[in-house]
């Protein structure tokens, strides 16, 4: 399985977040010198972005201006202007966008305002949910992309139904998967790193909370900390809180709920990857947090009203509960399955794929790219 060689810097590659680099890392990779690195701003800042583009062997991207901390029609706006500047000085062979970002939102509607063909990675995740932003903008960029690339068989299906055409899709698998192959620690240096955190294996709960329905809703946050402080008083709990969730906890005067809890500053991927490996249990409303404990083999809470990914629910893996007593009651249940229930998770395979996604959507983008590179006009 091996892609044509491209052109140097001819497959843009649109991303905004940190899980989108993850996630799209080893595709640039596999490109090499043929991935262009868009990177429109969305989320980013030294100690974090700028550590995970280190940690993931990236290349430098163009970054973009004025994004980063503004509602979501002014993201998405200020970067679609950025992008149709950049594609019409350098026309890319395709662009890829991955998820359901407002970047990747605006790569999708930027290559089209420009006729270039258009990839989308993780396309036909759906939670019904109108009420989430990024449903709208997965809906968009699937009837825009020429080429879906879906993670599972239900995924494709779902497009199927919306009346996407059987020919431009294709199931590669979740790009995930190699992400976690790749990063996760060896096992002296997860020893060291739960050891560093003063925690054994199998013994505390991990502890994730940032989607704007959890921590822009005062009451919901309140719910989820005081959960997770009971959950303290049991075994530890690690929470990792991200910049924007502590913003929301001191505006609503609910710092001394963190008490209990074992803060921990962001971390880089590896080192959340080691964490989780050995959490007795996980509690998040991440996205993609739902797609690496099936890597892992570790049960996961999901905090969250509704979700694009019930095939983690529907293999063992997750349960989704609202925020609030659910939330321990499930932590609970998972807690009381032991080392019988971690050893039958760890049996079990990903319903994300066999790792190898990435290679199946550099062949696809290949293949594409020849063809719009057939259909250039003739140099004068």
């Amino acid at each position: 399985m091996h892609a044509p060689a491209l052109p140097p810097r001819s497959v843009a590659i649109v991303i905004g977040t940190r899980p989108e680099l993850v996630k799209i890392a080893h595709l640039v990779r596999v490109l090499g010198p043929a991935a262009h690195l868009v990177h429109t701003g969305q989320h980013y800042d030294a100690a974090l972005s700028g550590r995970f583009l280190t940690e993931l062997g990236l290349p430098e991207p163009t970054l973009l201006d004025g994004v980063g901390g503004k509602p979501r029609a002014v993201q998405i706006s200020a970067a679609l202007a950025q992008l149709d500047t950049l594609f019409a000085a350098e026309p890319p062979l395709a662009v890829v966008v991955q998820g359901d970002t407002n970047a990747a939102l605006a790569g999708a509607l930027a290559a089209n305002a420009r006729s270039l063909p258009l990839v989308h990675v993780e396309a036909g995740l759906r939670s019904h949910d109108r009420a989430m932003p990024e449903e709208h903008n997965r809906v968009v960029i699937d009837q825009l992309a020429d080429v879906l690339c879906a993670a599972t068989e239900d995924n494709r299906d779902l497009l199927r139904a919306e009346g996407v055409p059987a020919g431009r899709i294709t199931v590669t698998g979740n790009t995930v998967v190699e992400a976690v192959q790749e990063h996760l620690p060896t096992a002296d240096e997860r020893a060291a790193l739960l050891a560093a955190h003063g925690v054994r294996a199998d013994h505390y709960v991990l502890a994730t909370a940032h989607r704007p329905e959890n921590t822009d809703d005062p009451a919901a946050l309140a719910a989820i900390l005081r959960e997770l402080a009971a959950l303290a008083e049991e075994l530890p709990v690690l929470f990792a809180v991200h910049p924007r969730t502590r913003a929301r906890i001191e505006a609503a005067g609910l710092t001394h709920l963190l008490a209990p809890l074992t803060e921990l500053a962001p971390l880089g991927y590896g080192e959340f990857l080691g964490l989780a490996r050995h959490a007795a249990v996980i509690v998040s409303d991440s996205g993609g947090i739902q797609e690496e404990t099936t890597v892992l083999g570790r049960p996961l809470v999901v905090v969250r009203r509704s979700t694009e990914r019930p095939e983690a629910m529907d293999a063992g893996f997750a349960e989704l509960v609202p925020p609030g007593r659910e939330i321990g009651r499930a932590a609970r249940r998972r807690l009381a399955e032991g080392q019988d229930g971690l050893r039958h998770l760890a049996g079990l395979p990903s319903p994300f794929g066999d790792g190898l996604a990435s290679q199946r959507i550099a062949v696809l983008l290949g293949a594409l790219a020849a063809g719009a590179e057939r259909e250039l006009p003739a140099a004068a």
